[in-house]
């Protein structure tokens, strides 16, 4: 494997491991805040953003994951 496929590799997986590890455990934090529901108790945009958020970083983890492993068996 030439250098800039490991470079690439490397930086893939590095970037989902960060997503993997950071982004859930900011969850909680965001479920608690106050302005995470309205006066009914209804979630609010400010809860539907971060989960969102959170969901698309997970889902950029998973396709970086994969193409890691595309370019390791390309």
């Amino acid at each position: 494997m030439d250098a800039p496929a490991v470079v690439a590799v490397t930086v893939l997986l590095l970037g989902a491991l960060f997503n993997v590890l950071a982004w859930p455990r900011f969850y909680p934090r965001v479920a608690a805040d106050p302005r995470a529901t309205d006066e009914a108790g209804r979630r609010t945009a400010f809860y539907r953003v971060h989960v969102v958020l959170i969901a698309l970083a997970l889902v950029i983890a998973v396709l970086s994951v994969g193409a890691a492993v595309l370019l390791l068996v390309g």
